[in-house]
């Protein structure tokens, strides 16, 4: 990694770390999911970025992968516990970082995502394995009367691309990857009330392109040619211009030229928490870009 790209990264960070920190703290009961959602995508390309991805607003048992839909007239309500995912990227370079806003009385929860993150970061050098830090993270949250969520995991990024090795568990196991010097990821411990594990659930509001080929019906060439600037990061629905382009988007997952992203969710009436940092690995230790 070269200190052009470094750069890019810790820029991307920044203004990720601010837009976060400041969206979050005006969450409140009775406030529209979507004016939130459409606020703080604003934000990032007002400020000269793009979106690595649509802003993932997750409630209660959902874990990842809900962004509002278009005409969206959900609001936050008292008791909610609110996952905000957002990522930013400038010339494809990604700044992966989330937070959770508790409107109920889950502050123990929220503290065993939190810290797990933290005590994760401490130990982030050179030769560091992927269990060790899956170990730290599990610890931190069991310790807590919580389980993490197994089958969520953090993630290697590169330019324009979002999930890629190393692949970063919030359990233990047995090795994994070996962190080396200019790696770039994330790390995203959940902690949740429920099984500890997620599924797919029926929503689907966000999709990526995983592949070219010929389309013939006009709505869905509109699509691909909306999207086609995105260098296969995800994109939502709401994004879409046209209302007609919105039915292409099943066929052309079907086809397998756009991968959807069903909302994940742990069992109904539990609780998840959440919170993600950008890590770049140096010689010595780490820098978090998103802090």
């Amino acid at each position: 990694m070269n200190d052009d790209i470094l750069d890019t990264y810790i820029s991307a960070g920044k203004l990720a770390s601010v837009i976060l920190r400041e969206s979050a703290q005006d969450i409140r009961a009775g406030r529209s999911f979507l004016e939130l959602v459409e606020s703080v995508e604003a934000r990032v390309r007002e400020n000269g970025a793009d979106l690595a991805f649509p802003l993932n607003v997750s409630l209660n048992e959902d874990a990842a992968h809900d962004t509002a839909s278009p005409g969206d007239e959900r609001v936050f309500a008292r008791g909610d516990v609110i996952k905000l995912d957002l990522g930013v990227q400038i010339d494809g370079y990604i700044a992966d970082t989330a937070t959770t806003v508790d409107l109920g009385n889950n502050a123990l929860l929220l503290d065993a995502s939190r810290e797990a993150l933290e005590a994760a970061i401490r130990i982030v050098k050179p030769g560091v394995t992927a269990g060790e830090i899956g170990a730290v993270v599990e610890k931190e949250i069991t310790s807590r009367g919580y389980r993490p969520i197994a089958n969520l995991t953090g993630h290697g990024l590169g330019q324009y691309v979002q999930h890629r090795d190393p692949t970063i568990p919030n359990v233990a196991i047995n090795g994994g990857s070996v962190l080396e010097e200019g790696t770039a990821f994330a790390i995203e411990p959940f902690a949740t009330t429920g099984s500890g594990r997620v599924g797919e659930k029926s929503r689907v509001e966000i999709y990526s392109q995983i592949a070219e080929k010929p389309v013939r019906i006009p709505s869905a060439r509109a699509v691909m040619e909306q999207v086609k600037n995105r260098h296969g990061l995800p994109f939502s629905r709401r994004w879409l211009k046209d209302k007609k382009m919105e039915f292409a988007l099943p066929g052309l997952a079907r086809s397998q030229i756009l991968h959807g992203y069903p909302v994940l969710a742990d069992v109904p009436g539990s609780l998840v928490s959440q919170h993600e940092h950008t890590i770049i690995v140096t010689a010595d230790g780490c820098i978090v870009t998103t802090r």
